[in-house]
């Protein structure tokens, strides 16, 4: 592999928690402290592609990179595809990675992580999981789970399907699905270029659109899952702990 960019999408219309990029946890904007968490994990170039003047503003005055594109995109996969081409128009880069601009908990080595599984020549995407702990994630929609293939007991499984349900079913561990994804260039080219599938929207998660479309996802597992802010809850959760992180 040669080079790695790193893309956070970020808008400011989330439906649930409005302007969140811009959402103040300890004295800086959320989507700086994504942007800190993958400079600090050095797997690559990082930028910020958002469709909002102050979101660029905010990160190139924390002296980060940051692309606009256009408002309309369908997804955060839609707008990073956009933003490379602006990016790495030469094609320097061979790796993408879409880290969501809602991750401030981040561990900076999952990024290397999720790149990991692009070492095999047949996997177009990598991504991660954790197995579940928590009793009431196993039932919980909002935590996808990934059924995958394990060769050896190994740390990377080939993911078969993604889900909101529990599964699979049966005595064994479930893995909840942590949203990094690593691309190989002209997978996601291809990837954006495919109509969205019947399974992605009926589950309302784009990754089954790769795999209706026979991609090949790699999955390495992790023991770490970072806190996603989509709610004002998640946003204090964010605050309680990077504020302890702090002291």
């Amino acid at each position: 592999m040669s080079g790695t960019l790193i893309v956070i999408p970020a808008r400011m219309q989330a439906t649930r928690l409005p302007g969140k990029p811009l959402a103040d946890i300890c004295g800086e904007p959320m989507i700086v402290h994504v942007w800190r968490r993958a400079v600090e994990s050095g797997a690559g170039r990082v930028a910020v592609a958002t469709d909002a003047q102050e979101v660029r503003a905010v990160v190139e005055q924390a002296g980060g990179e940051a692309v606009m594109t256009r408002a309309a995109h369908e997804s955060g996969t839609d707008r990073i595809s956009e933003a490379v081409e602006t990016l790495d128009p030469g094609g320097a880069c061979d790796i993408v990675v879409n880290l969501q601009g809602d991750l401030p908990t981040l561990d900076p080595r999952l990024i290397g992580a999720c790149t990991g599984p692009l070492r095999e020549p047949a996997c177009d995407i990598g991504t991660l999981a954790a197995e579940i702990t928590e009793e009431a994630e196993r039932d919980d929609p909002h935590v996808v789970k990934v059924v995958g293939s394990r060769e050896g007991g190994g740390r990377i499984m080939r993911a078969l399907y993604f889900t909101r349900a529990s599964a699979p079913h049966g005595e064994g561990p479930l893995y909840h699905h942590i949203g990094l994804y690593a691309f190989r260039r002209a997978a996601l080219s291809r990837f954006v270029a495919l109509p969205r599938s019947e399974l992605e929207m009926r589950e309302r998660l784009e990754q089954l659109r790769a795999l209706e479309a026979g991609m090949r996802i790699d999955v390495a597992l992790v023991d770490t899952v970072p806190v996603g802010v989509d709610t004002p809850a998640d946003l204090e959760r964010a605050r309680a702990l990077l504020g302890g992180a702090s002291r």
